[in-house]
């Protein structure tokens, strides 16, 4: 008999910085089985990662731009992200003061390829859709705390973004956020020390 024990492999895209996930499907007869978070295999891989609240969003529009969001300490969020359906330009920004601060990883997800994308502490994140009928789950550690909610501008000149597509839909907060001048800058590199 096949073995049908599933593993998640998972590669660190820099120290201290966002990880992707790839999950080995397995299958028999009856069709597949797939693991798609173990505690013990993130702690393994030197991640420690307790969830405490799952989202899910659906976007109907190919296009439609979330984020760039995150929340300020004592409440900041790691975050596990995968693709259910369709796919997403997934964009992570490094907060953490240090020789990594404002750097910027994109990565493509698709439902398709069983992957997704560790969105460590202290790190902004958002997406764009590139398929219409895109469902997006995330594991978050820290429950959403309003008070400590932020977010940088999806196209902010000091962030330099390219994103995929041109942007279809946009929650008013999303489309507001400051940009990132010296104060703001400031605030940022004092609040995540």
């Amino acid at each position: 008999m096949e073995n049908l024990v599933a593993v998640i492999q998972i590669d660190k895209i820099y120290s201290g910085g966002p990880s992707i996930i790839k999950m080995e499907p397995k299958g028999d007869s009856r069709g597949t089985f797939m693991r798609v978070f173990c505690i013990d295999e993130f702690k393994d891989a030197g991640i420690a990662f307790n969830p405490k609240q799952c989202n899910l969003s659906k976007s109907t529009s190919p296009g439609t731009l979330r984020g760039l969001h995150f929340q300020y300490k004592p409440k900041c969020e790691s975050k596990y992200v995968r693709v259910l359906s369709g796919s997403i330009f997934d964009v992570v920004v490094d907060l953490n003061p240090g020789e990594n601060f404002l750097r910027v990883e994109t990565f493509t997800i698709s439902s398709k390829e069983n992957s997704g994308v560790f969105v460590p502490k202290g790190f902004a994140h958002g997406f764009q859709t590139l398929e219409g009928n895109t469902s997006v789950e995330y594991l978050v550690d820290e429950k959403y705390d309003a008070q400590h909610e932020s977010g940088l501008r999806w196209n902010d000149p000091k962030l330099g973004i390219s994103w995929p597509a041109e942007v279809s839909c946009i929650s008013d907060r999303d489309n507001g956020h400051d940009f990132l001048v010296d104060a703001k800058l400031i605030e940022l590199e004092n609040r995540f020390k």
